[in-house]
Protein backbone atom coordinates (compact mmCIF):
# COMPACT_ATOMS: atom_id res chain seq x y z
CA UNK A 1 0.00 0.00 0.00
CA UNK A 2 3.00 2.40 0.64
CA UNK A 3 4.05 1.99 -2.87
CA UNK A 4 0.79 2.77 -4.13
CA UNK A 5 0.36 5.93 -2.23
CA UNK A 6 4.36 7.02 -2.78
CA UNK A 7 3.06 6.23 -6.68
CA UNK A 8 -0.32 8.30 -6.16
CA UNK A 9 1.62 11.29 -4.86
CA UNK A 10 3.79 10.88 -8.09
CA UNK A 11 1.12 10.81 -10.41
CA UNK A 12 -0.48 13.77 -8.85
CA UNK A 13 2.77 15.81 -8.71
CA UNK A 14 3.32 15.08 -12.53
CA UNK A 15 -0.43 15.84 -13.70
CA UNK A 16 -0.09 19.71 -11.97
CA UNK A 17 3.59 19.83 -13.42
CA UNK A 18 1.95 19.27 -17.03
CA UNK A 19 -0.52 21.42 -16.41
CA UNK A 20 2.27 23.98 -15.22
CA UNK A 21 3.80 23.94 -17.92
CA UNK A 22 0.86 24.26 -20.34
CA UNK A 23 -0.73 27.14 -18.53
CA UNK A 24 0.39 29.89 -20.56
CA UNK A 25 0.03 28.47 -23.64
CA UNK A 26 -3.35 27.38 -23.44
CA UNK A 27 -4.27 31.33 -22.34
CA UNK A 28 -2.20 32.63 -25.10
CA UNK A 29 -3.92 30.17 -27.55
CA UNK A 30 -7.37 30.60 -26.02
CA UNK A 31 -6.80 34.07 -26.10
CA UNK A 32 -6.01 34.29 -29.99
CA UNK A 33 -8.61 32.35 -30.87
CA UNK A 34 -10.81 34.60 -29.28
CA UNK A 35 -9.62 37.32 -31.20
CA UNK A 36 -9.92 35.54 -34.30
CA UNK A 37 -13.61 34.88 -33.36
CA UNK A 38 -14.92 37.75 -32.44
CA UNK A 39 -13.63 40.22 -35.14
CA UNK A 40 -13.52 37.30 -38.13
CA UNK A 41 -17.56 36.64 -37.98
CA UNK A 42 -18.81 32.78 -39.59
CA UNK A 43 -21.29 34.66 -42.18
CA UNK A 44 -18.23 36.77 -43.39
CA UNK A 45 -16.25 33.39 -43.56
CA UNK A 46 -19.21 31.56 -45.68
CA UNK A 47 -19.34 34.33 -47.99
CA UNK A 48 -16.04 33.95 -48.89
CA UNK A 49 -16.34 30.24 -49.35
CA UNK A 50 -18.84 30.12 -51.43
CA UNK A 51 -19.49 26.48 -53.54
CA UNK A 52 -16.26 26.44 -56.14
CA UNK A 53 -14.78 23.52 -54.80
CA UNK A 54 -10.58 24.34 -55.37
CA UNK A 55 -11.62 28.04 -53.77
CA UNK A 56 -13.57 26.56 -50.99
CA UNK A 57 -11.04 24.08 -50.07
CA UNK A 58 -8.07 26.52 -49.65
CA UNK A 59 -10.18 29.41 -48.15
CA UNK A 60 -11.77 26.30 -45.55
CA UNK A 61 -8.06 25.64 -45.00
CA UNK A 62 -7.59 29.71 -44.21
CA UNK A 63 -10.61 30.28 -42.24
CA UNK A 64 -10.08 27.03 -39.74
CA UNK A 65 -6.61 28.52 -39.42
CA UNK A 66 -8.22 31.64 -38.05
CA UNK A 67 -10.67 29.77 -36.39
CA UNK A 68 -11.08 27.98 -33.01
CA UNK A 69 -9.08 24.55 -31.71
CA UNK A 70 -11.67 23.22 -29.95
CA UNK A 71 -13.07 19.85 -31.69
CA UNK A 72 -16.86 20.30 -31.00
CA UNK A 73 -16.55 23.92 -31.68
CA UNK A 74 -15.20 23.17 -34.84
CA UNK A 75 -18.36 20.45 -35.84
CA UNK A 76 -20.51 23.28 -35.09
CA UNK A 77 -18.81 26.03 -36.83
CA UNK A 78 -18.49 23.10 -40.00
CA UNK A 79 -21.72 22.19 -39.88
CA UNK A 80 -23.35 26.05 -39.89
CA UNK A 81 -21.19 26.71 -42.67
CA UNK A 82 -21.92 23.24 -44.95
CA UNK A 83 -26.22 24.21 -44.32
CA UNK A 84 -25.43 27.91 -45.50
CA UNK A 85 -24.13 26.51 -48.68
CA UNK A 86 -19.99 25.90 -48.58
CA UNK A 87 -18.99 22.91 -50.63
CA UNK A 88 -18.99 19.79 -48.78
CA UNK A 89 -14.86 18.91 -49.12
CA UNK A 90 -14.78 23.15 -48.49
CA UNK A 91 -16.25 22.32 -45.03
CA UNK A 92 -14.17 19.12 -44.17
CA UNK A 93 -10.95 21.56 -45.20
CA UNK A 94 -12.39 23.88 -42.31
CA UNK A 95 -12.99 20.98 -40.45
CA UNK A 96 -9.16 19.72 -40.61
CA UNK A 97 -7.48 23.26 -40.68
CA UNK A 98 -9.06 24.35 -37.41
CA UNK A 99 -8.42 21.61 -35.10
CA UNK A 100 -4.83 20.71 -36.67
CA UNK A 101 -3.42 23.83 -37.96
CA UNK A 102 -4.67 26.64 -35.57
CA UNK A 103 -1.92 28.20 -33.45
CA UNK A 104 -3.03 27.51 -29.60
CA UNK A 105 -2.13 23.69 -30.62
CA UNK A 106 1.07 24.13 -32.28
CA UNK A 107 1.74 26.25 -29.24
CA UNK A 108 0.88 23.50 -26.36
CA UNK A 109 2.60 20.73 -29.24
CA UNK A 110 6.35 22.93 -28.86
CA UNK A 111 5.43 23.31 -25.27
CA UNK A 112 5.67 19.43 -24.68
CA UNK A 113 7.22 17.53 -27.79
CA UNK A 114 9.41 20.16 -29.66
CA UNK A 115 9.71 21.75 -33.25
CA UNK A 116 9.60 18.77 -35.02
CA UNK A 117 6.56 17.81 -34.34
CA UNK A 118 5.16 21.37 -34.24
CA UNK A 119 5.92 21.30 -38.16
CA UNK A 120 4.40 17.43 -38.17
CA UNK A 121 1.42 18.97 -36.75
CA UNK A 122 0.80 21.59 -39.66
CA UNK A 123 2.31 19.55 -42.22
CA UNK A 124 0.22 16.89 -41.61
CA UNK A 125 -3.04 18.62 -41.12
CA UNK A 126 -2.24 20.31 -45.01
CA UNK A 127 -2.00 16.79 -45.67
CA UNK A 128 -4.82 15.14 -43.99
CA UNK A 129 -6.48 18.00 -46.38
CA UNK A 130 -4.90 17.04 -49.68
CA UNK A 131 -5.74 12.84 -48.94
CA UNK A 132 -9.24 13.47 -47.63
CA UNK A 133 -9.58 16.16 -51.19
CA UNK A 134 -7.94 12.97 -53.26
CA UNK A 135 -10.37 10.38 -51.73
CA UNK A 136 -13.55 12.06 -52.18
CA UNK A 137 -12.56 12.90 -55.53
CA UNK A 138 -12.63 9.38 -56.30
CA UNK A 139 -15.53 8.21 -54.15
CA UNK A 140 -17.44 11.51 -53.50
CA UNK A 141 -20.70 10.72 -51.83
CA UNK A 142 -23.21 12.70 -53.88
CA UNK A 143 -26.19 11.75 -52.74
CA UNK A 144 -25.44 11.31 -48.98
CA UNK A 145 -24.79 15.00 -48.99
CA UNK A 146 -27.76 16.21 -51.25
CA UNK A 147 -29.80 13.96 -47.84
CA UNK A 148 -27.71 16.14 -45.26
CA UNK A 149 -28.23 19.17 -46.27
CA UNK A 150 -31.72 18.50 -47.14
CA UNK A 151 -31.75 16.91 -43.24
CA UNK A 152 -30.49 19.93 -42.28
CA UNK A 153 -32.98 22.66 -43.97
CA UNK A 154 -35.50 20.86 -42.35
CA UNK A 155 -34.19 21.26 -39.27
CA UNK A 156 -33.55 25.37 -39.46
CA UNK A 157 -30.47 24.78 -37.35
CA UNK A 158 -28.12 27.98 -37.35
CA UNK A 159 -25.38 29.56 -35.37
CA UNK A 160 -25.85 32.07 -32.27
CA UNK A 161 -25.01 35.14 -34.34
CA UNK A 162 -24.68 38.99 -32.94
CA UNK A 163 -26.64 40.63 -36.03
CA UNK A 164 -25.80 43.78 -35.10
CA UNK A 165 -22.04 43.06 -35.23
CA UNK A 166 -22.15 41.93 -38.56
CA UNK A 167 -22.98 45.05 -39.95
CA UNK A 168 -20.20 47.18 -38.18
CA UNK A 169 -16.63 47.22 -39.70
CA UNK A 170 -13.85 45.54 -38.28
CA UNK A 171 -12.47 48.90 -37.12
CA UNK A 172 -14.89 50.26 -35.55
CA UNK A 173 -15.61 46.87 -33.79
CA UNK A 174 -12.15 46.95 -32.72
CA UNK A 175 -12.62 50.05 -31.05
CA UNK A 176 -15.68 48.99 -29.55
CA UNK A 177 -15.56 48.47 -26.13
CA UNK A 178 -18.52 45.78 -26.04
CA UNK A 179 -16.52 43.83 -28.93
CA UNK A 180 -13.63 43.12 -26.50
CA UNK A 181 -15.84 42.69 -23.75
CA UNK A 182 -17.60 39.69 -26.02
CA UNK A 183 -13.24 38.74 -26.48
CA UNK A 184 -13.81 38.20 -22.95
CA UNK A 185 -16.68 36.02 -23.11
CA UNK A 186 -15.43 34.10 -25.68
CA UNK A 187 -11.99 33.42 -24.02
CA UNK A 188 -13.75 31.94 -21.03
CA UNK A 189 -15.90 29.73 -23.21
CA UNK A 190 -13.41 28.49 -24.46
CA UNK A 191 -12.12 27.31 -21.27
CA UNK A 192 -15.50 25.97 -20.52
CA UNK A 193 -15.30 23.72 -23.98
CA UNK A 194 -12.14 21.94 -22.44
CA UNK A 195 -12.54 22.42 -19.23
CA UNK A 196 -13.24 19.00 -18.88
CA UNK A 197 -10.87 17.18 -21.42
CA UNK A 198 -8.19 18.90 -20.32
CA UNK A 199 -8.82 17.86 -16.60
CA UNK A 200 -9.08 14.35 -17.64
CA UNK A 201 -6.30 14.09 -20.30
CA UNK A 202 -3.29 16.02 -18.02
CA UNK A 203 -4.60 13.57 -14.97
CA UNK A 204 -4.82 10.58 -17.23
CA UNK A 205 -1.38 11.49 -18.49
CA UNK A 206 0.31 11.53 -14.73
CA UNK A 207 -1.45 8.28 -13.88
CA UNK A 208 -0.02 6.75 -17.10
CA UNK A 209 2.89 8.43 -16.71
CA UNK A 210 3.22 6.47 -13.02
CA UNK A 211 1.63 3.65 -13.06
CA UNK A 212 1.87 1.94 -16.08
CA UNK A 213 5.00 -0.04 -17.03
CA UNK A 214 7.22 0.70 -20.34
CA UNK A 215 6.75 -3.40 -21.21
CA UNK A 216 2.78 -2.27 -21.72
CA UNK A 217 3.70 0.34 -24.41
CA UNK A 218 5.83 -2.18 -26.46
CA UNK A 219 3.06 -5.03 -26.55
CA UNK A 220 0.41 -2.44 -27.78
CA UNK A 221 3.05 -0.07 -30.18
CA UNK A 222 4.83 -3.33 -31.66
CA UNK A 223 8.75 -3.07 -31.54
CA UNK A 224 8.26 0.40 -29.60
CA UNK A 225 10.93 1.26 -26.93
CA UNK A 226 13.62 3.87 -26.31
CA UNK A 227 16.09 1.94 -28.10
CA UNK A 228 14.70 1.25 -31.25
CA UNK A 229 16.00 3.28 -34.09
CA UNK A 230 14.67 1.52 -37.36
CA UNK A 231 10.97 0.29 -37.76
CA UNK A 232 9.55 -1.76 -40.33
CA UNK A 233 6.90 -0.31 -43.01
CA UNK A 234 4.37 -3.07 -41.68
CA UNK A 235 5.53 -1.80 -37.72
CA UNK A 236 4.58 2.00 -38.71
CA UNK A 237 1.30 0.79 -40.18
CA UNK A 238 0.44 -0.61 -36.92
CA UNK A 239 1.53 2.27 -35.13
CA UNK A 240 -0.49 4.27 -37.23
CA UNK A 241 -3.84 2.28 -36.52
CA UNK A 242 -3.10 1.47 -32.69
CA UNK A 243 -2.50 5.28 -32.24
CA UNK A 244 -6.19 6.15 -33.66
CA UNK A 245 -7.86 3.28 -31.55
CA UNK A 246 -5.77 4.59 -28.16
CA UNK A 247 -7.17 8.18 -28.85
CA UNK A 248 -10.60 6.66 -29.20
CA UNK A 249 -10.89 4.88 -26.28
CA UNK A 250 -9.86 8.15 -24.27
CA UNK A 251 -12.33 10.37 -25.75
CA UNK A 252 -10.11 13.51 -25.01
CA UNK A 253 -9.78 16.35 -27.13
CA UNK A 254 -6.14 17.28 -29.21
CA UNK A 255 -5.40 19.80 -26.34
CA UNK A 256 -6.39 17.51 -23.81
CA UNK A 257 -4.11 14.78 -25.62
CA UNK A 258 -0.84 16.36 -26.28
CA UNK A 259 0.85 15.10 -23.03
CA UNK A 260 -0.04 11.38 -23.99
CA UNK A 261 1.50 11.97 -26.80
CA UNK A 262 4.30 13.34 -25.33
CA UNK A 263 4.35 10.58 -23.20
CA UNK A 264 4.29 7.37 -26.27
CA UNK A 265 6.84 9.48 -27.37
CA UNK A 266 8.89 8.74 -24.65
CA UNK A 267 8.16 5.57 -24.03
CA UNK A 268 9.42 4.81 -27.54
CA UNK A 269 6.67 4.72 -29.75
CA UNK A 270 7.63 5.94 -33.45
CA UNK A 271 7.04 9.68 -34.63
CA UNK A 272 3.90 8.39 -37.16
CA UNK A 273 2.11 6.34 -34.41
CA UNK A 274 2.18 9.68 -32.08
CA UNK A 275 1.43 11.43 -34.96
CA UNK A 276 -1.80 9.31 -35.42
CA UNK A 277 -2.38 9.73 -32.48
CA UNK A 278 -2.72 13.18 -32.31
CA UNK A 279 -4.43 13.49 -35.52
CA UNK A 280 -7.20 11.30 -34.09
CA UNK A 281 -9.49 13.97 -32.55
CA UNK A 282 -12.28 13.96 -34.88
CA UNK A 283 -12.49 10.03 -34.93
CA UNK A 284 -13.50 9.39 -31.56
CA UNK A 285 -16.60 8.33 -30.89
CA UNK A 286 -18.43 11.41 -29.12
CA UNK A 287 -17.75 13.21 -32.54
CA UNK A 288 -19.25 10.25 -34.77
CA UNK A 289 -22.68 11.00 -32.69
CA UNK A 290 -22.13 14.25 -32.97
CA UNK A 291 -21.44 14.30 -37.07
CA UNK A 292 -24.76 11.51 -36.47
CA UNK A 293 -27.05 13.94 -35.64
CA UNK A 294 -26.24 16.80 -37.98
CA UNK A 295 -25.99 14.76 -41.02
CA UNK A 296 -26.88 11.15 -40.76
CA UNK A 297 -25.37 7.55 -39.87
CA UNK A 298 -24.20 7.12 -43.48
CA UNK A 299 -22.33 10.39 -43.80
CA UNK A 300 -20.82 10.61 -40.43
CA UNK A 301 -19.40 6.96 -41.01
CA UNK A 302 -18.45 7.89 -44.31
CA UNK A 303 -16.37 10.88 -42.48
CA UNK A 304 -15.22 8.89 -40.00
CA UNK A 305 -13.26 6.38 -42.87
CA UNK A 306 -12.19 9.00 -45.08
CA UNK A 307 -9.93 10.57 -41.94
CA UNK A 308 -9.17 7.73 -40.73
CA UNK A 309 -7.72 6.29 -44.01
CA UNK A 310 -6.34 9.80 -44.40
CA UNK A 311 -4.71 10.54 -41.16
CA UNK A 312 -2.85 6.62 -41.52
CA UNK A 313 -1.70 7.87 -44.52
CA UNK A 314 -0.62 11.12 -43.17
CA UNK A 315 1.09 9.60 -40.38
CA UNK A 316 3.52 7.13 -42.88
CA UNK A 317 4.14 10.13 -45.50
CA UNK A 318 5.24 12.23 -42.70
CA UNK A 319 7.52 9.64 -41.07
CA UNK A 320 9.29 8.90 -43.91
CA UNK A 321 9.25 12.53 -45.32
CA UNK A 322 11.30 13.22 -42.19
CA UNK A 323 13.58 9.94 -42.02
CA UNK A 324 14.50 11.13 -45.24
CA UNK A 325 15.43 14.94 -44.31
CA UNK A 326 17.34 13.23 -41.48
CA UNK A 327 14.55 15.03 -39.06
CA UNK A 328 13.08 12.44 -37.17
CA UNK A 329 13.26 13.34 -33.31
CA UNK A 330 14.82 10.60 -30.96
CA UNK A 331 12.37 9.60 -28.44
CA UNK A 332 15.16 10.19 -25.69
CA UNK A 333 14.92 14.07 -27.00
CA UNK A 334 11.91 14.35 -25.23
CA UNK A 335 11.22 12.70 -21.94
CA UNK A 336 8.70 15.25 -20.06
CA UNK A 337 8.92 12.76 -16.60
CA UNK A 338 12.22 13.71 -16.20
CA UNK A 339 11.87 17.78 -16.40
CA UNK A 340 11.64 20.09 -13.31
CA UNK A 341 8.47 21.30 -13.85
CA UNK A 342 8.02 23.89 -11.22
CA UNK A 343 11.08 26.76 -11.20
CA UNK A 344 11.87 30.07 -12.15
CA UNK A 345 11.86 30.38 -15.27
CA UNK A 346 10.40 31.56 -18.47
CA UNK A 347 6.94 29.78 -17.50
CA UNK A 348 6.49 31.23 -14.16
CA UNK A 349 6.60 34.94 -15.77
CA UNK A 350 4.33 33.99 -18.76
CA UNK A 351 1.82 31.47 -16.18
CA UNK A 352 1.46 35.10 -14.11
CA UNK A 353 1.27 37.15 -16.50
CA UNK A 354 -1.61 35.22 -18.25
CA UNK A 355 -3.46 34.40 -14.98
CA UNK A 356 -3.68 37.93 -14.65
CA UNK A 357 -4.72 38.97 -17.81
CA UNK A 358 -7.29 35.96 -17.70
CA UNK A 359 -8.70 37.73 -14.44
CA UNK A 360 -9.13 40.99 -16.29
CA UNK A 361 -11.24 38.98 -19.05
CA UNK A 362 -13.53 37.39 -16.27
CA UNK A 363 -13.68 40.76 -14.88
CA UNK A 364 -14.24 42.75 -18.14
CA UNK A 365 -16.62 40.25 -19.72
CA UNK A 366 -18.72 39.08 -16.97
CA UNK A 367 -18.96 42.28 -14.23
CA UNK A 368 -18.18 45.35 -16.36
CA UNK A 369 -20.62 44.06 -19.18
CA UNK A 370 -22.69 41.92 -17.22
CA UNK A 371 -26.24 42.54 -19.71
CA UNK A 372 -24.26 41.22 -22.59
CA UNK A 373 -25.06 38.01 -24.06
CA UNK A 374 -22.67 36.56 -26.54
CA UNK A 375 -21.45 33.15 -27.26
CA UNK A 376 -20.49 31.05 -30.37
CA UNK A 377 -22.15 27.97 -31.10
CA UNK A 378 -20.48 24.67 -29.91
CA UNK A 379 -21.96 21.57 -30.73
CA UNK A 380 -22.94 19.68 -27.44
CA UNK A 381 -20.68 16.17 -26.76
CA UNK A 382 -24.93 14.88 -25.79
CA UNK A 383 -25.77 15.24 -21.97
CA UNK A 384 -24.93 11.52 -21.10
CA UNK A 385 -21.74 11.91 -22.06
CA UNK A 386 -21.27 15.58 -20.71
CA UNK A 387 -21.93 14.16 -17.32
CA UNK A 388 -19.80 11.01 -17.34
CA UNK A 389 -17.00 13.76 -18.29
CA UNK A 390 -18.57 16.13 -15.53
CA UNK A 391 -18.40 13.56 -12.85
CA UNK A 392 -14.88 12.37 -14.49
CA UNK A 393 -13.43 16.07 -14.09
CA UNK A 394 -14.63 16.16 -10.15
CA UNK A 395 -13.13 12.85 -9.22
CA UNK A 396 -9.87 13.87 -11.16
CA UNK A 397 -10.02 17.07 -8.98
CA UNK A 398 -10.10 15.01 -5.94
CA UNK A 399 -7.54 12.03 -7.15
CA UNK A 400 -5.15 15.24 -7.55
CA UNK A 401 -6.28 17.00 -3.62
CA UNK A 402 -5.18 13.78 -2.24
CA UNK A 403 -2.31 13.23 -4.71
CA UNK A 404 -0.98 16.74 -3.45
CA UNK A 405 -1.59 16.22 0.05
CA UNK A 406 0.42 13.09 0.26
CA UNK A 407 3.41 14.39 -1.79
CA UNK A 408 3.75 17.03 0.71
CA UNK A 409 3.32 15.17 3.32
CA UNK A 410 6.10 12.51 2.10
Amino acid sequence: MSTFLTNWAEAAYTTLGFFWMALWAFALGYFISSLIQVFVTEERMQRLMGRAEGKGILLGTFLGFISSSCSFSALATTKSLFQKGAGFMASVAFLLSSTNLVIELGIIISVFLGWQFVLGEYLGGLLLILFSWALTYVKKPKQLIAEARERLKQRQESAAMDAAAEGKTLQSKWRSPREWAKVARQYGMEWKMVWKDVTIGFTVAGIVAVFVPDAFFQSLFINSGPQTSSYSFLELLEHSLVGPVAAFMTFIGSMGNIPLAALLFGKGVSFAGVMAFIFSDLVVFPVLRINAKYYGWKLSLYILALLLISLVLTALTLHYTFDCLAILPPPSAMDIQQMTYFKADYSLVLNIVFLCLSGFLAWYGYRKYSDLHYMKEMASKGGRLENILKYLAYLSYGWLLIGGILYVLS
